[in-house]
């Protein structure tokens, strides 16, 4: 009888881990982790820039009395994802998620900038740096 060869789905996050890195040489490893690090800082760098415009979204709609809450543009901007997520072959699921939190931040922000409180976020900081290795 032929021995049982685990598959990925089959295999412990443990085993899994410890067969990466025996199959990958280690400066492969480290500059694939550097990349990583780097689309880290992107990623940190764009939510960042994201708050910011929703500080200034908030700042237009305290201006003008609009009211912080608006469904439809959370619709627009959760189909999006989904439509992102189906072209670019992610978890739909997935994305929703994230949209979830992030927009429930920003909908945060933006109710501390309409009410004119002292604690909004920076949005001036500089570029995030990526993690010393």
């Amino acid at each position: 009888m032929a021995a049982h060869t685990p598959t990925p789905e089959s295999r412990t996050p443990e085993s899994r881990t410890a067969g990466s890195l025996t199959a990958v040489a280690p400066d492969e490893l480290e500059a694939l982790r550097s990349e990583l690090d780097r689309i880290d800082v992107s990623l940190l760098d764009a939510l960042r820039l994201r708050i910011a415009c929703c500080v200034e979204i908030a700042l237009v709609k305290r201006t003008h009395g609009v009211p912080m809450m608006q469904p439809h543009r959370i619709g627009v901007v959760q189909r999006r994802a989904a439509r992102y997520a189906e072209e670019h072959g992610l978890s739909a699921e997935f994305l929703r998620r994230l949209y979830d939190l992030v927009i429930a931040e920003t909908c945060r922000v933006e109710d501390l900038v309409i009410d004119g409180s002292p604690a909004v976020p920076r949005t001036d900081t500089p570029r995030a740096e990526p993690p010393s290795t």
